[in-house]
């Protein structure tokens, strides 16, 4: 069975761009004139659906869970076809200070939960896509975060409808902002290229995002790579693939010295 948490789904589209069966379709949300735009939503067509778990595995945002008679499973994750994004996430208590909630307060999704009388942050791991606002948010550093989808995104303005802010409404990780001219600006440091946005932009090329890489688990598969490619682009695969390769000749190396 496939759940989908729909307040932990933010329309990035990321599981209907590596499907393969094509069975989750977004679905965009009307909206009624003054409204701010919505994200749209996913449809999962279960007769095409084969539960394979890759969705789960790349959603940013922890929305999609698979279940087989009532237990956690992931069948790409268990078969070693899929590897795991890597949430690189660290939290020195050390570094903590008593009371200080201000981690818990910039992010964006309310993931991060701060016990006050002692030192203690929880994150919610599965669900964090990694924007970086707890760490710059934090006072003394405490706090260490890596994206795991690094890439390039940018606006052409020229191209952009008159007063449209529907990017900025669908925002999730609030990575966009007005500027003093009334156009909408990137903030790059706290976006994750989850794609969010340019499922909304009425105006092609508009709006540009290109994925560059994915941090993950160590995986051969070739399964992964075409959804890699689907993701990001046959450059981005291509130099995995000679990393993976260099790494390989790297090892042989290392065995024939004594």
């Amino acid at each position: 069975m496939l759940r989908v948490d729909r307040e932990r789904c933010k329309g990035c589209g990321i599981c209907q761009a590596i499907c393969y069966r094509e069975a989750i379709k977004l679905k965009p949300v009307p909206k009624e004139s003054g409204e701010k735009t919505k994200p749209p939503t996913i449809d999962v067509d279960h007769e095409k659906c084969d539960y394979c778990g890759m969705c789960e595995v790349l959603c940013p945002f922890g929305a999609i869970r698979i279940t087989a008679n009532g237990e956690h499973i992931i069948p790409v994750i268990e078969k070693e076809s899929f590897p795991r994004l890597i949430r690189d996430i660290k939290v020195d208590l050390e570094k903590c200070e008593t009371g200080c909630i201000k981690c818990a307060e910039a992010c964006p999704l309310g993931i991060v939960k701060v016990t006050p009388t002692k030192p203690l942050v929880e994150i919610d791991i599965d669900a964090c896509p990694c924007c970086r606002w707890c760490e710059v948010a934090c006072p003394t550093e405490a706090i260490r975060v890596r994206k795991f989808i690094n890439g390039v995104i940018r606006i052409n303005h020229e191209k952009c409808p008159k007063d449209c802010k529907d990017c900025l409404d669908v925002c999730p990780l609030n990575a966009m902002h007005i500027g003093d001219d009334g156009k909408v600006y990137i903030d790059e440091p706290f976006c994750t290229y989850c794609g969010a946005c340019l499922n909304v932009c009425p105006e092609k090329g508009a709006l540009e995002l290109y994925r560059t890489s994915i941090h993950h688990t160590e995986v051969k598969s070739g399964a992964w790579n075409k959804s890699l490619e689907k993701l990001t682009s046959t450059l981005a695969v291509t130099k995995e693939l000679k990393a993976k390769g260099l790494e390989k000749a790297k090892e042989s190396v290392q065995k024939r010295i004594p």
